[in-house]
């Protein structure tokens, strides 16, 4: 698909066809579109955990009310201890900025985009109970977690939120200066 078509036709899907998963090679290429993004120093300290079983899924449905029946999700985290500190930040080191939220971030995006770009539809999730799922899904102590990504194919009758088309014109989101 044509990239801009991508970004102006995705949207948050909130039903899923739970019993239609995806495809293991359009999986692979959404997992690969997030390992090729951009991170601070090129760490590369996400993880990415593929979740699909049931098991699993139900750990996920008690610390979210958003999974929407999505078949698969995508837990995007991040080494915290292998993040680049900026220097232009002040004070002590261990309040400085660092790079870990911005590079999950980056990630979390290139893997809904890629989602887009092969026909399935996503959700990015961060109303979730964050320390709570961690700890259920025995992720490392040395990560946290930043978001997660439902995936699957919309549902019958699924549709973009009302507002979803609704955009402020550039000259409210954009200065020059």
């Amino acid at each position: 698909m044509e990239f801009t078509e991508v970004i102006k036709n995705r949207y948050s899907c909130k039903k899923y066809d739970s019993e239609k998963q995806i495809a293991e090679g359009q999986l692979n290429a959404i997992l690969e579109a997030g390992r090729l993004a951009p991170t601070a120093k090129n760490l590369q300290e996400q993880h990415v955990y593929v979740v699909q079983s049931p098991e699993k899924l139900a750990i996920i449905d008690k610390h979210t009310p958003c999974r929407y029946g999505a078949p698969t999700v995508l837990v995007v985290a991040f080494d915290k201890e292998n993040v680049y500190t900026y220097p232009t930040s002040k004070g002590p080191e261990t309040d400085r900025r660092k790079s870990g939220t911005e590079d999950a971030a980056i990630v979390a995006t290139h893997l809904m985009l890629a989602a887009a770009n092969e026909g399935v539809d996503s959700c990015w999730l961060n109303c979730v109970h964050i320390d709570d799922l961690h700890s259920e899904l025995g992720l490392p102590e040395n990560e946290d977690i930043l978001m997660l990504l439902d995936l699957g194919y919309a549902a019958e009758g699924a549709a973009p939120l009302s507002n979803h088309f609704s955009r402020k014109p550039l000259s409210e989101t954009v200065s020059y200066l």
